[in-house]
């Protein structure tokens, strides 16, 4: 097994393990390079027993061996004191202040859940688009008291945010701002965790609302594709897009499809004659994430893929690509009310849950945010 830059293996503890996101988590995190599960933790139902008895197992492959007899810990810091890394797959109501004890106990802390997204001090994190704000988290440290060395937490975003910010980042770095977007969701159920959407509402139809989703996309996207200035005072903020306003507009809708979220997006760019479509198409192709050109073992080999079918990208066929890693866009064309417009199909379980936790824990032990002992 291949070993991480400074040839150790890093300890990492699950927070939320029995979940949906945990179980992936796991599932992820069994077969990796760098990491290895050294404490599950969960609620005080499921703690002093092992793994196998806590969890009702719902990925489609086994248990991974590793941690089958594992026995399940609550999800105290002690009991995680010698992992490096906590992924925290809780559910909102519990997230908040587990994660905060585990911060202040000087641990750090990989997020999937939403609670601290909007803390100004707290980087929201898609790792195929803005690891630079990981630039923050000195900052993060030093206004705990007391002031932090290690300890600190990242989020990853939303699912369906994270799915298209990807290639709004690649037009991005291509063509200068963007400043309107129009996005219309076709979610998975799975992205409503589980046991999900009750079969009477979603089968033989499409719910046209779910409760928060939109409002997150919109603000969400402006913190992720935005920058961090320095204030008058020295304390950095992300400036949500102000320099070239951004003008985001989502509807999102339910869908009966188990994985996989597509994504209708309109985009008007700044720059004046806008690209071509060809011209979108070969951008997407081109994109290298940082993640990717530093050696992050999680990144796929194609951070956007782009079909040339006129029916692609369908979850069906395409959300398994590259395990769910990247994104897939298909469908780039002219857009006769703004600019271009593209489908985006993006793994919501994986690069829009889990998968994205890990990437950013890599480029946090990459960039020496992670402090490996």
């Amino acid at each position: 097994m291949s070993k991480n830059p400074d040839g150790k293996q890093i300890k990492v503890g699950i927070l939320g393990a029995t979940g949906t996101v945990g179980q992936r988590f796991i599932t992820l995190l069994a077969k990796h390079p760098w990491f290895t599960i050294h404490v599950l933790g969960a609620s005080s139902r499921s703690a002093g027993k092992p793994y196998t008895l806590a969890v009702m197992w719902k990925q489609t492959t086994p248990i991974p061996s590793v941690v089958r007899d594992m026995i399940v810990r609550e999800c105290h810091p002690q009991h995680f004191a010698e992992c490096a890394i906590i992924f925290s797959g809780l559910d909102a109501d519990a997230a908040g202040e587990i994660e905060s004890a585990f911060r202040s106990a000087d641990l750090a802390i990989f997020s999937n859940a939403k609670n601290y997204r909007r803390d100004p001090s707290v980087p929201l994190i898609v790792p195929l688009v803005n690891d630079s704000h990981l630039s923050i988290i000195p900052q993060q440290q030093a206004l705990q008291n007391p002031p932090l060395k290690k300890g600190f937490i990242v989020t990853n975003a939303n699912c369906s945010t994270t799915g298209y910010v990807i290639p709004l980042r690649a037009l991005e770095k291509a063509f200068g701002p963007i400043e309107s977007c129009l996005v219309t969701t076709m979610q998975a159920i799975s992205g409503a965790g589980y046991p999900g959407v009750p079969g009477l509402d979603i089968i033989d139809n499409v719910v046209p609302y779910i409760g928060g989703e939109e409002e997150k996309m919109e603000w969400e996207t402006l913190k992720i594709l935005g920058g961090i200035a320095d204030g008058d005072d020295g304390v950095k903020t992300f400036d949500m897009h102000a320099r070239h306003p951004l003008r985001v507009s989502a509807s999102c809708n339910r869908v009966p499809v188990i994985d996989g979220h597509t994504m209708c997006v309109s985009v008007r760019f700044q720059q004046r004659p806008p690209p071509s479509p060809q011209q979108v198409r070969e951008a997407l192709v081109a994109y290298t994430p940082v993640a990717q050109s530093i050696g992050c073992p999680s990144v796929p080999v194609h951070a956007i893929f782009v079909h040339e079918e006129p029916d692609r990208p369908q979850p069906r066929l395409d959300r398994y690509y590259q395990d769910g890693a990247g994104v897939s866009v298909g469908r780039v064309r002219q857009c006769p009310v703004l600019d271009i417009k593209f489908v985006v199909l993006a793994n919501n379980v994986s690069i829009g849950a889990a998968t994205s936790s890990i990437i950013n824990a890599e480029l946090a032990v990459l960039k020496g945010v992670v402090k490996v002992e």
